[in-house]
């Protein structure tokens, strides 16, 4: 973001001001938008980052936040469309598995097959959530003798078809997002700062990568985002459409002026 203040000839005040407001926007227009989703199949899964400062550091420091240190996104994703389905920030307990999986369940309309790895508290979550109304798998990674790993799968509820349990769409995201969003990289100091900021990154992001992003995978019959290929809209939209977004909610005057040098 300081290089992006430098391009433009403004303060970097003014950048992570408009990140914050555009995060708010894109959070509730996919809370709004997205819901009702018809899908078939569902991947959920992890992905660690670090906020403030890693945990091996935070006792060097006196002060810190609550939420400093490490910081799990919880991910779910339509393997058929590719759809972000739901994301939740927050650490690997079960009160924040629950969270996840309540959101997650909102969304969508029907019964679904369901795979994550094997975290446990996932079991407990998904029960809660779905009770009986879901076909409920694991994908569990086990070592042999010689230490070599292998992939189990194992049902833990209804009858999922074996052929489709999987994660390998769901660990492509997360791959995905450590190389589009530098916060995510494992060693940076690019990481966030402030856990609002991390929040209103991770929730463009998202919305990008819905409505705006054509994915490959779904460029026959011809290019499509993943919220057109699970039928929430028939068109592409751009990053015009998101700051219109933002102009309807917080008109430009509202914003902080930009910053001019002198001379």
């Amino acid at each position: 973001m300081r290089s992006t203040s430098r391009i433009v000839g403004c303060s970097i005040n003014t950048v992570v001001k408009l990140l914050l407001d555009v995060g708010e926007v894109a959070a509730a227009f996919h809370d709004q938008f997205v819901r009702n989703l018809r899908v078939q199949r569902v991947e959920c899964d992890e992905i660690w980052a670090f906020c403030y400062a890693k945990d091996k550091t935070l006792p060097r420091i006196t002060g810190h936040p609550e939420w400093a240190g490490s910081i799990w996104t919880w991910t779910g994703v339509d393997p058929d469309s590719k759809l972000f389905i739901s994301w939740y920030v927050g650490t690997r307990e079960l009160v924040h598995a629950k969270a996840f999986m309540d959101d997650l369940g909102g969304r969508l309309s029907g019964r679904v097959q369901l795979t994550s790895d094997g975290w446990t508290n996932y079991v407990t979550s998904v029960e809660r959530t779905f009770g009986s109304e879901v076909d409920y798998a694991q994908v569990v990674k086990n070592y042999d003798d010689e230490d070599r790993s292998f992939l189990e799968k194992r049902v833990v509820q209804g009858q999922p078809d074996l052929s489709l349990i999987s994660t390998s769409i769901v660990e492509r995201l997360n791959l995905t997002m450590r190389m589009s969003m530098r916060r995510y990289a494992r060693r940076t100091n690019a990481h966030s700062k402030k856990m609002q900021n991390h929040c209103a990154q991770l929730a463009l992001y998202v919305l990008y990568y819905n409505f705006c992003r054509p994915h490959l995978s779904l460029a026959i019959p011809y290019p499509r985002t993943p919220a057109m290929a699970v039928g929430l809209t028939d068109r592409m939209y751009d990053l015009d459409w998101i700051l219109d977004m933002l102009d309807a909610v917080t008109p430009p005057s509202h914003r902080p002026k930009k910053y001019r040098k002198r001379g």
